[in-house]
């Protein structure tokens, strides 16, 4: 599976004790640092990343993958500037269009109604997920919050969407669609799926199929110096230490002898033997 706005498997191996993934490093940072220092971004800003999110979303979805955990943190940008989503371990696989998922699972302040009701839902929430990260991108806050996560959930289940009054109608149209309660009333919630969504009038600026091909001009590009610049991840994360979790005391792996423990044939990958 490869889309330029997601990233991609570059290798996978075991050892004794581990299946390993090694992905793809976007140095360009998270989306969630470059907000956080910049408080709210352009419309044009979010509308850009808002369309690679969407191509990246159509092309899951069109494969029966619902990726459910969209956030600020998983959205991350290359050495250009591009868009890379990351962190595929919430992603349900088979989900086609009228299959439902029960599965409670993704971040607190960013979860749909539906799922927050113990409701069969489908493909739906990634675009409840967008609306949330558009809402940040242009708002500079979250549509819903409250540190005490019930009180959250209440919020995200009754509380009426506001919007700053410097918004354009378009990006107010925009989120009030995507932020709907009912996901069959949402946008996208409806057959046409990522269609719905790429037909809005935010949209009406962007030739999609300019933007599949990487040829529309990111708004940012970083300042990196090289594939491994770091300079756009905090500190808290580039000072820990480079260690693997020591394997579970109880976990079975470990009391058997090494001729004896599992091993998944087929598993070695390598991205540039496929190239």
């Amino acid at each position: 599976t490869r889309h330029p706005f997601l990233t991609a498997l570059k290798y996978a191996f075991q050892t004794n004790d581990r299946l390993c993934f090694v992905m793809e490093y976007a140095n360009g940072g998270e989306l969630f640092f470059h907000l956080s220092r910049e408080r709210v971004f352009t419309e044009d800003r979010a509308r850009f990343y808002g369309a690679e999110i969407v191509s990246a979303l159509e092309y899951l979805h069109s494969r029966d993958v619902v990726y459910r955990d969209i956030k600020l943190e998983n959205l991350m940008l290359d050495k250009d500037g591009h868009i890379k989503i990351t962190d595929f371990g919430l992603c349900k696989e088979g989900i086609t269009d009228g299959a439902t998922m029960k599965t409670f699972c993704g971040t607190p302040e960013y979860l749909a109604p539906e799922v927050l009701e113990d409701n069969d839902y489908g493909r739906a929430v990634d675009w409840w997920g967008l609306g949330v990260v558009m809402y940040e991108m242009m708002c500079g806050r979250l549509p819903f919050y409250n540190q005490d996560h019930e009180r959250l959930f209440e919020l995200i289940l009754m509380e009426e969407i506001r919007f700053p009054r410097t918004l354009s109608p378009e990006a107010k149209s925009l989120l009030a669609g995507l932020l709907k309660k009912d996901p069959k009333q949402r946008l996208g919630g409806g057959p046409n799926d990522a269609k719905e969504v790429m037909e809005h009038r935010f949209f009406a600026p962007i030739n999609w199929q300019d933007v599949v091909q990487k040829k529309l001009v990111p708004p940012f590009k970083p300042q990196v110096t090289s594939e491994i610049d770091t300079r756009y991840f905090d500190d808290e994360f580039t000072a820990q230490s480079i260690t693997i979790t020591p394997p579970d005391r109880y976990d079975n792996m470990g009391s058997l002898e090494s001729d004896q423990r599992t091993h998944f044939p087929q598993f070695s990958y390598s991205a540039s033997i496929r190239e």
